[in-house]
């Protein structure tokens, strides 16, 4: 209680008084029992309380709604992972082979991992009882371009990969996700980085010039968003994937919620779980839009160029564009730091009390 006490009156302390800043006699007090120090004294509660109907804005973007109790398939979830299993088995018999015996083929080989890569996200996309309808030309390979979308959860990837193997930029993960980023993954061309180390960026940043420059290297897919959006909104999306002087062309994912909501809320439910709750759902049912590629025009900025596709993106899918950085998902404050922001109130208007 003394440390709370103490770093109360350190806020004290730094909360300048704006009576010394007025000439004298300027203040008119009125009569009852409400004084101007008074105002002057709670001007930080509503400020802090503007700033909360701020952030409950920002956590709308990644709030989940909850499973409706008739929304489970446990019947079908055997057969689903019979299906798995028996995906993952032809996957690994034809991959090992391909990737120990053909290193001398490089372009074979590449080709032929591109295709068991797409196979075996098929068998994921049929586990979920996946319907997936997508619109436009099929990616195809070609330099300098890169591929975006909006981000609801990592098995966009997935989906967008049985389709066509791109090398995707994802953060790294533990577990049997980040082994399959490190072995699997990599023969597509995967870049990893890891959200909390600032060299990385440098590093990432020279992979991407350097892939899109490849005539021979699978296409290029960014979530510039940054992190895992409900699918109602979209983000600010980050500007690397907007300077690299090369054709954008965006891609929007759309997710019926009717029977699962696909968005993944990493915080609260590790990957597996996610994966299982789509795996005991009915179905999942989304819509995949490939738009028409776009360039930087004469005079435009990076950020106006992020901006435009976000629009386009956005539009297109039905969501809402909100101007937040998603990266504060991150950064939020702890609850300990909420435990002494609510005692220091709490302290505040009790001495207002004893006061009267």
């Amino acid at each position: 209680m003394s440390k709370m006490k103490a770093s109360s009156s350190e806020l004290d302390l730094d909360r300048p008084n704006i009576e010394d800043y007025l000439p004298s006699g300027s203040i008119q007090e009125p009569h009852g029992k409400l004084r101007l120090r008074d105002l002057l004294d709670i001007s930080p509660t509503l400020t802090e309380a503007a700033g909360a109907i701020v952030d409950d804005s920002f956590t709308r973007c990644f709030k989940s709604i909850p499973s409706e109790p008739w929304n489970w398939n446990i019947y079908l979830f055997p057969l689903w992972v019979i299906v798995l299993t028996v995906g993952w088995i032809i996957f690994l018999s034809c991959y090992i082979p391909v990737h120990l015996l053909l290193k001398g083929h490089d372009k074979l080989r590449k080709k032929l991992e591109r295709c068991l890569v797409e196979l075996i996200c098929s068998f994921f996309v049929a586990s979920w009882t996946g319907v997936v309808k997508y619109h436009g030309p099929r990616p195809s390979i070609r330099p300098k371009q890169v591929f975006v979308a909006n981000h609801t959860s990592m098995i966009d990837f997935i989906i967008l990969e049985q389709m066509t193997a791109f090398a995707v930029i994802m953060q790294k993960h533990p577990g049997w996700v980040g082994l399959l980023q490190s072995t699997i993954l990599e023969s597509v061309g995967c870049i990893w980085f890891n959200r909390s180390e600032a060299k990385d960026r440098e590093i990432v940043a020279r992979k991407l010039r350097e892939h899109v420059e490849g005539p021979d290297n699978n296409p290029l897919l960014i979530f510039p968003e940054g992190t895992c959006v409900n699918n109602h909104y979209t983000v600010m999306f980050k500007k690397g994937a907007f300077e690299l002087g090369c054709t954008v062309c965006p891609i929007a994912i759309k997710y019926n919620k009717i029977f699962v909501d696909a968005f993944w809320n990493s915080r609260k439910q590790s990957f597996t779980m996610h994966l299982l709750q789509l795996m005991t759902s009915w179905a999942v049912v989304c819509d995949v839009w490939y738009l028409e590629p776009q360039n930087l025009k004469p005079g435009e900025t990076p950020i106006e160029f992020a901006e435009r596709v976000r629009d386009i993106i956005s539009v297109r899918a039905g969501l809402k564009k909100v101007p937040w950085d998603g990266y504060l998902k991150y950064s939020r404050p702890s609850p300990k730091h909420r435990e002494r922001k609510q005692q220091s109130f709490a302290e505040s208007v009790l001495r207002r009390l004893e006061e009267r």
